[in-house]
């Protein structure tokens, strides 16, 4: 992600990202209400622990987790617990090359909540938006000319043979079973993740996928670059843009 506030930067340019969370709130509000049980952390603990995992630089981030504190606060109050709301923690994380200048030097200053940088354990809330569908890495054999998945003229997988797509759904459950088992580990009992990602239902191909369309195109520009001699084919060749949208079935 660019990061500062430019022209370029994520912070002037996930419009798109934001409009997932507007259109969210309500469903994590439900969920939190409907799911969370409070007092099972009675007496309330030292710190009420939040991670936003990929948080990029804001202000998307504070606008999410700020959701998640009120529907949180509402659920302690629901439950009769008013005079033991906790104290919140939000942990800001991702990538070590993610602007956290820029981040923290956006926060809202009447937030109502403690910040940090560092992921933790002991996490109540586990909120993670568009992460998760960006591979750990790209399967090997897409680079293989010698594998049926061989990903050879393209940057993406639309259009390319079912074993392109098998290639990178296979990585995208590697990837999602290991980020599972690690909060597992960081989670406290009874806490909740809430989990925002593009998909796409069972049935409905990738090329119909508003997502999927963008990085094609991007693609198709590449190899019009190629041709007209801009840049190499082989180079173009050796890029493959790691992310995959799941559906409920795959």
């Amino acid at each position: 992600m660019n990061g500062g506030d430019g022209t370029y930067s994520y912070h002037k340019n996930s419009h798109f990202q934001r409009a997932a969370t507007d259109v969210a709130k309500a469903t994590i509000e439900e969920a939190i209400m409907e799911k969370f049980d409070v007092k099972r952390f009675s007496p309330a603990p030292t710190a009420f622990q939040i991670a936003d995992l990929g948080c990029s630089v804001g202000p998307n981030t504070f606008i999410a987790v700020g959701n998640v504190l009120e529907a949180v606060r509402r659920k302690y109050i629901a439950q009769g617990l008013s005079s033991q709301v906790p104290d919140f923690l939000v942990l800001f994380n991702d990538h070590a090359s993610n602007d956290f200048n820029t981040l923290f030097a956006s926060l809202p200053p009447d937030r109502p909540y403690y910040a940090a940088g560092m992921p933790g354990a002991s996490l109540h809330v586990v909120h993670s938006a568009h992460a998760l569908p960006w591979l750990g890495k790209l399967p090997e054999e897409l680079l293989d000319a010698n594998s049926p998945a061989y990903n050879k003229g393209r940057v993406y997988y639309i259009g390319a043979p079912g074993q392109v797509i098998d290639a990178y759904a296979a990585q995208f459950a590697k990837d999602t079973a290991m980020f599972l088992s690690a909060l597992g580990k960081e989670a406290v009992s009874g806490g909740i993740m809430v989990l925002l990602m593009p998909g796409r239902a069972n049935g409905i191909a990738h090329s119909c996928v508003l997502w999927d369309v963008m990085f094609d195109l991007l693609g198709l520009c590449l190899m019009d670059m190629a041709k007209e001699g801009k840049t190499s084919e082989a180079l173009v060749d050796s890029f493959n843009v790691p992310v995959y949208t799941p559906s409920p079935r795959r």
